[in-house]
């Protein structure tokens, strides 16, 4: 485990990595130890953060692909108990908590998107919800899981999947990536380049508008690409701000819990909001492909 205050956070900020060691690679443990030499490329687990940086791109973050998958089937089981024993008399305190969130994420679409689409609503509140989920791990105390865990032999354990860059850029690539289907499903491939080249300058000059249409190209191409880049990072960013100072809370010692509780109190309200601005950015974005100029 960690001797200084910086291993400490470079500890609990580094993920479970899974990937390949080239041959020749000299391995070292956290502790300063020789593993020794490796003689062909190797599938691992990384032991230290060097490792893991040695590892590049086709490397896996372990831990924030289990957390995120079981936190995906915590949201389909708990949803799918609560429709199933879902009663026409007086709710329950859980079904009651669940058809409000159901209800904010119908009413939320309702007033942001402005076509005719069945996916969108089931996918603002999957986005949602899950989302939340995720977020909502940053509460539990940071030593207690990746504790647990370095007993177990685990190096290393990050239990929010939305402070990994590779988990919220892969949701909001995905977005994007649903934002060009239902683009051209809507309008065709000459609605989607009617839609970047003939916007947002125009004329009615038939040569002006050939002139412009570079223009709109580049400002339109450049407006579409900053969109899933400013969706994941800024929840990726937010998140690892709060975690980070979870961690430095952590590591004042005997007035950590009251600091702790009063930030987690504060922290709230930042999860929250944070799963409703990458919905709420979706279902914007969903909307602005199905709406015609």
């Amino acid at each position: 485990m960690a001797n200084t205050a910086t291993e400490y956070i470079q500890h609990h900020l580094q993920n479970l990595t899974y990937g390949q060691l080239p041959a020749g690679y000299q391995r070292v443990d956290a502790y300063g130890q020789s593993q020794g030499v490796l003689t062909e490329p190797t599938w691992t687990f990384a032991l230290t953060p060097a490792e893991a940086k040695e590892m590049g791109f086709w490397a896996i973050h372990v831990d924030s692909m289990l957390w995120s998958v079981f936190l995906g089937f915590v949201f389909v089981l708990l949803f799918r108990f609560v429709a199933k024993n879902a009663t026409a008399g007086v709710p329950g305190k859980l079904q009651n908590a669940i058809e409000s969130i159901v209800e904010f994420v119908d009413t939320s679409v309702r007033e942001s998107f402005h076509g005719k689409n069945p996916l969108i609503a089931p996918l603002a509140l999957t986005i949602f919800v899950w989302i939340f989920f995720m977020n909502l791990m940053d509460l539990i105390p940071v030593d207690w899981i990746p504790g647990l865990a370095t007993l177990a032999g685990i190096p290393y354990m990050k239990i929010v999947p939305s402070t990994d860059p590779n988990i919220t850029m892969s949701m909001s690539i995905s977005v994007f990536f649903l934002m060009l289907f239902f683009w051209i499903k809507v309008k065709g491939v000459s609605g989607l380049f009617s839609d970047l080249a003939l916007h947002p300058f125009s004329s009615k000059n038939p040569l002006a508008k050939v002139i412009l249409i570079p223009v709109n190209l580049l400002l339109e191409t450049v407006s579409l690409l900053a969109k899933p880049v400013s969706l994941g990072l800024r929840l990726f960013g937010n998140m690892y701000a709060g975690e980070l100072i979870f961690i430095l809370i952590a590591m004042i010692g005997w007035a950590q819990l009251p600091l702790h509780f009063g930030w987690a109190v504060l922290h709230i309200l930042v999860i929250t909001l944070q799963a409703y601005i990458f919905m709420t950015l979706t279902i914007v974005y969903l909307s602005s492909v199905h709406e015609e100029h």
